[in-house]
C-alpha cells in the first residue's frame, strides 16, 4: 500500500512539472522545488529532534539526493520542453525493470525466474503502450530522458536500502537537506535569468512536484521498498506511465489512446505476477510469513 501510493504521487509529477513550466523556466522549477521539498523536509526533521545519519550513511544519501532529488528532476524537466508527458513515460515504463536490476546487484536481492518474466513482459507492454500513444517519434529529449532512468534507478536502489536501516522519511528528508546548498546557489542563478509569469497552474505544480512528488512521495515509497524490498517494489511502477497518462488527459488536455484499457488490463496482470513471485520467494527465504511483510529495521 505505502509504495502503490508512492508510485500514484510519481504519476502526477510530469503533468505537475509541464503546469510549473508555464511559470517557470526549467532550472528556476528544478531549483525551487529543491528549496521548497528541502525546507519542509529540515523543518520535520528539526522538529522530531533527529540525529545526524552515522557518517557511513552520508555517501548512500549523496546518490540519492543526486539522482531523485536533481539528477531525474532537472533531466525530465528539461525534456518535457521538447516531448509530451506521454512520450516522457516511456522512462517510466523502463525504470521499474532497470531498478529491479540495479536492486538486484546492489543489495543481494535474488527474484525469482517467474518474476524477471513478468517484469520483462511488464516492460515490453508499457515501452509498446507508450511509444504507440506519443506516435513513435523521437525528440531530443530523448537522450534526458534516458539519463533520468538511470539516475533515477541509482537514487531509488539506494534508498531503498537505507530505509531498511533508518525510516523512509529520513532517507529522503536527509538527501533534500544535502542538496539545499546547491538548491539555493541555483534558484539565485536561475531566477534572474528565466523569465517568471506567475499563473495558478504554475503555483500549483512548483506546490506538487516539491511537497507531494518529491518529500511526501519518495516517503512513502522508500518506506515501501524497505518492507517488501527493491525489486518488488519496483514493479509496482509499471502502472505509473498509464497513470500519467490518465492524469495527462485530465488536466493537460493530451489524447489518450483507446488501447489505454487494453494495456492497463495487461500491466496488472504482470504486477500480480511480479508480486505474488516476490512473495512466494520471501515466504521461501523465511523473510516474509503468510499474510504479514517484513518491517524496515529502525536504527
Amino acid at each position: 500500500m505505502l509504495a502503490g501510493l508512492g508510485v500514484v504521487a510519481f504519476s502526477l509529477t510530469f503533468p505537475a512539472t509541464a503546469w510549473g513550466l508555464e511559470s517557470f523556466g526549467p532550472w528556476s522549477l528544478v531549483a525551487l522545488r529543491s528549496v521548497l521539498a528541502a525546507l519542509v523536509a529540515g523543518g520535520v526533521l528539526l522538529a522530531a529532534r533527529v540525529p545526524l545519519p552515522a557518517r557511513r550513511h552520508w555517501a548512500g544519501l549523496a546518490v540519492v539526493g543526486g539522482g531523485v532529488v536533481v539528477g531525474f528532476p532537472l533531466l525530465t524537466t528539461l525534456a518535457l520542453q521538447t516531448s509530451t508527458t506521454s512520450h516522457a513515460a516511456v522512462v517510466v515504463g523502463l525504470l521499474p525493470l532497470t531498478t529491479a536490476v540495479l536492486g538486484s546487484l546492489r543489495t543481494g536481492e535474488r527474484p525469482s525466474r517467474t518474476f524477471w518474466i513478468a517484469s520483462l513482459a511488464g516492460a515490453a507492454v508499457v515501452i509498446t503502450f507508450t511509444v504507440q500513444q506519443s506516435g513513435g517519434a523521437l525528440t531530443t529529449g530523448d537522450l534526458y530522458l534516458f539519463g533520468a532512468l538511470l539516475v533515477c534507478a541509482a537514487g531509488y536502489t539506494e534508498g531503498g536500502r537505507l530505509a531498511r536501516v533508518m525510516p523512509g522519511w529520513q532517507v529522503i528528508g536527509w538527501a533534500l537537506v544535502l542538496c539545499l546548498p546547491l538548491a539555493v546557489a541555483g534558484s539565485l542563478v536561475a531566477l534572474p535569468l528565466e523569465p517568471v509569469h506567475l499563473n495558478a497552474h504554475g503555483v500549483l505544480g512548483l506546490v506538487w512536484v516539491a511537497a507531494g512528488s518529491t518529500f511526501l512521495g519518495l516517503y512513502v515509497w522508500y518506506r515501501g521498498m524497505a518492507a517488501i524490498g527493491v525489486a518488488r517494489a519496483s514493479q509496482l511502477q509499471l502502472a505509473q506511465p498509464l497513470l500519467t497518462l490518465v492524469w495527462s488527459f485530465l488536466l493537460l488536455g493530451e489524447e489518450l489512446s483507446a488501447a489505454a484499457p487494453v494495456a492497463a488490463v495487461a500491466v496488472l496482470v504482470c504486477i500480480a505476477a511480479t508480486q505474488r513471485a516476490g512473495r512466494r520467494a520471501g515466504r521461501e527465504a523465511g523473510t516474509v510469513r503468510p499474510g504479514r511483510e517484513s518491517r524496515p529495521v529502525r536504527s
